[in-house]
């Protein structure tokens, strides 16, 4: 069999074709044509803000998924054309569980995409009509510029560290944009993220790997743990568990706090509303004890 006409193996993240689900929609007046990982695939994200930079975070799974989804968005010829991971694949984030974002995959040669888009988008997450029908999103030639990339790396190709390779052009932001978090890209920029996104992991220390979209701005970052899933699990008990400690002792502790905007909640008891960094930062302590907890440490013997 041809390998255009291969099936897609349902949920895998290094397939060189992926199905998405296509709708169309009219936001702020423009028609897009949107596309998302169907609702059974298993890839996950989140995201958050820190050290002013925006993070995507994943596991080596979705690095890999995200690598075809922009490099099969560098491709398209329709304006209009957005990729959008929505609430049915994200997580509340790693470290606090804050809520995350949508992210929003933009073709920014192709797609206008504005605040009063992303907004209206936004009010429409999580999507629950039925979409309007499958793409077969083919990434047949990542792998092999992928092997171009690493040829042309190693030391035996004779290229120096300062051998001249061309950036990307094209027009990039990275940013919050409507309640999403919006990430642009030229065509030619979105096929070198998806390299490296291919890549990522090939040099990961202490279980994680990272990496700048836009260096030297640093406005946005992809992140990865080989342990995503577990410390998304224990952030949230983490969460859980700090927020009723809070109630307990009379504290109006938003658990809904996102972006520096905080408010009393209704069974706050009448105490102080707890500054939004000092919730985050009890938060990612007490997910130390969670975590410690959660794998004890062995008792001493008479031997040891």
């Amino acid at each position: 069999m041809a390998a255009q006409q291969e099936r897609p193996r349902h949920g895998s993240a290094d397939n060189d074709i992926l199905k998405l689900h296509r709708r169309t929609m009219v936001l702020d007046g423009r028609v897009f044509t949107v596309l998302t990982l169907r609702p059974g695939d298993d890839f996950r994200f989140a995201t958050n803000r820190y050290h002013d930079t925006w993070h995507v975070l994943s596991d080596w799974r979705g690095a890999r998924v995200s690598a075809r989804l922009l490099w099969g968005l560098s491709y398209q010829r329709r304006p209009g054309t957005l990729v959008v991971i929505d609430p049915a694949h994200l997580d509340p984030n790693p470290f606090d569980a804050a809520p995350s974002d949508p992210i929003v995959l933009v073709p920014s040669d192709l797609t206008v995409f504005t605040a009063a888009s992303a907004a209206a988008l936004r009010a429409r997450l999580p999507l629950r009509d039925r979409s309007q029908g499958t793409v077969r999103w083919q990434t047949f030639g990542l792998k092999p510029a992928l092997a171009r990339r690493r040829e042309r790396d190693s030391p035996e190709s004779g290229t120096t560290a300062s051998h001249y390779v061309a950036k990307p052009v094209g027009w990039t932001r990275i940013d919050r944009v409507g309640g999403t978090l919006a990430i642009y890209g030229g065509s030619e920029q979105l096929r070198e993220w998806a390299i490296n996104l291919e890549r990522l992991g090939e040099y990961a220390r202490d279980g994680m790997d990272y990496l700048y979209l836009d260096y030297p701005e640093v406005d946005g970052e992809v992140q990865i743990f080989r342990q995503y899933r577990r410390k998304v699990s224990i952030a949230r008990q983490a969460r859980a568990e700090i927020t009723v400690r809070l109630r307990e002792a009379g504290t109006g502790a938003d658990t809904a706090v996102r972006h520096g905007r905080r408010r009393r909640t209704r069974d706050g008891g009448g105490g102080p509303v707890i500054a939004p960094a000092d919730l985050d930062h009890a938060i990612h302590a007490h997910a130390v004890t969670v975590r410690r907890r959660r794998s004890p440490t062995p008792a001493r013997t008479a031997d040891d």
